[in-house]
């Protein structure tokens, strides 16, 4: 008798087909136009269309009636006008075109608009339209992340749950540096992806590039994907270690000097002949960095704060876990937070034998990473904070979601897998409910309804694997809804 070794199955992730070659000779490349109308070849014939109608859904959802927010937030407002009139103004982010005093940012969002008032004039639509289509690219960009591991399902849920995250609709529409701070957070993730498949040192090197670039954006906050970015690569990359830890290296230095080279020439240059830093206590960067706009809003000792938080419901709200689910925080980005952990949780638990380079643990690893720690910043931060901030958790919340739904409704035929989803879809179905109880007098009827069409949903869940196909469709798309 004679053994056969079989070798493990390929997972979905390994599943890439290579487009065969047309007419039997060299595969013609498709050009740009048919590129974007049909996507690639592996591609199923629904799935660049339904990209183009979300990129399309959530093009109207963000820029329908945007001139009615006005001049929007007026600080950045103002600071957009005088960048367009001056190149000084706009280097340092001055609040007037006389560089008097700047914001109390490091202007990047202020870059962005100046140069849309410099070219449409100044008016409530080109100051916010620039916010809107960062969101809109953001969606495109974390589905275009998302597809490459878990295919094209698992990005359209991921884009779309992005898209319809309260606090995202709210600040895509609005000109605060966040809208500009979570495109490029997204990007890098894209490009970190890229870079676990590959460990090409020029994937990781953008990577942490664009971290440096959202540094000039929103500062310290986005050196909070930085943790998880760093170890999911040092874990999962498929290259030896020493080479990891270099590639590594290159990355902190490329986010050092992208992030770096305008504090320095702030420094640098003369004060009598550049504006005041705003928000600083001597007139400098750096104690704007690590005093009231940086570090100091974790203990919340920053000179110039108005109250911490502390343990108790101070000026900013009572810390704690519980934080992102009060009544403040709870109606922003909270609703698929208990989904996301469900799946983070048994996403990791499933693979935990799977080879390193894993790449659905790796991506699982990479967006729960960056989801667990800004939370957990967001949730102990003492000094000023802000509800809105939690659209930087948007991008990993859409994200876990489109993997853990598509991942196990392919493993719908195992019944720890219908367990999993049915109990998600009830404690998602059980938290939208509560959430839509905060507020009885807006469609009271929806609350009884989201709450009952969950446990349906979650009972036929169950039964999944014995449905027809239409009738499968439809469990998809009533859980879906």
């Amino acid at each position: 008798m004679t053994s056969t070794l079989v070798p493990p199955a390929p997972t979905e992730a390994d599943r890439r087909p290579v487009p065969a070659p047309v007419g039997g000779g060299a595969a013609t490349r498709p050009t740009p136009f048919r590129r974007l109308v049909h996507g690639p070849a592996e591609d199923p014939a629904w799935a660049r269309p339904a990209l183009l109608a979300l990129l399309a859904g959530t093009a109207v959802l963000y820029l329908w009636g945007l001139g009615a927010s006005g001049w929007a937030n007026s600080f950045y407002s103002a600071a957009a006008q005088a960048g367009a009139t001056s190149w000084k103004a706009m280097f340092f982010g001055s609040s007037d075109a006389a560089s008097f005093i700047t914001v109390d940012k490091i202007p990047g969002s202020i870059w962005i608009m100046s140069l849309s008032v410099r070219m449409f004039g100044l008016n409530a639509w080109s100051i916010l339209v620039p916010q809107a289509l960062e969101g809109v690219a953001t969606v495109g960009v974390l589905y275009a992340a998302v597809r490459r591991w878990s295919g094209p399902a698992a990005g359209l849920l991921a884009g779309a749950a992005m898209a319809l995250t309260p606090v995202a609709a709210l600040m895509f529409r609005f000109n605060n540096p966040d809208a500009l701070l979570v495109l490029l957070l997204t990007l890098s993730a894209y490009a970190l992806v890229r870079a676990l498949e590959s460990a090409h040192t020029r994937w990781v090197v953008l990577a942490f590039s664009l971290v440096g670039f959202g540094f000039l954006t929103k500062m310290l906050q986005a050196f909070l994907v930085v943790p998880a970015f760093g170890l999911v690569y040092l874990l999962a990359a498929p290259t030896p270690l020493r080479r990891r830890i270099g590639q590594l290296t290159a990355g902190a230095a490329a986010m050092l000097v992208s992030g770096g080279w305008w504090v320095a020439i702030v420094e640098l240059w003369p004060k009598s002949s550049r504006p005041y830093i705003g928000g600083s206590q001597n007139n400098s960067v750096l104690d704007l960095l690590f005093g009231y706009n940086g570090l100091g809003r974790l203990s919340g000792s920053e000179t110039g704060s108005i109250g911490g938080g502390n343990t108790a419901a101070g000026r900013w709200g009572p810390t704690g876990i519980g934080r992102l689910f009060n009544s403040s925080w709870g109606g922003q980005a909270s609703w698929l937070i208990p989904a996301a952990l469900l799946f983070l949780v048994a996403g990791v638990a499933s693979r935990g034998r799977a080879r390193r380079t894993d790449r659905t643990r790796a991506a699982l690893l990479l967006w729960g990473g960056w989801l667990l720690v800004t939370a957990a910043v967001f949730s102990f931060s003492q000094g000023i904070i802000h509800e809105y901030y939690a659209v930087a958790l948007a991008p990993a919340i859409g994200a876990i979601v489109g993997i853990g739904v598509t991942t196990w409704w392919r493993r719908r035929h195992e019944m720890a897998a219908r367990a999993l989803l049915s109990v998600v879809l009830v404690a998602t179905a059980a938290w939208s409910a509560r959430l839509l109880g905060r507020t009885p007098t807006w469609f009271p009827a929806l609350r009884g309804t989201v709450f009952v069409l969950g446990l349906v949903g979650a009972t036929a869940l169950l039964m999944a694997h014995r449905l027809p196909r239409p009738a499968r469709a439809g469990l998809a798309a009533l859980a879906l809804g």
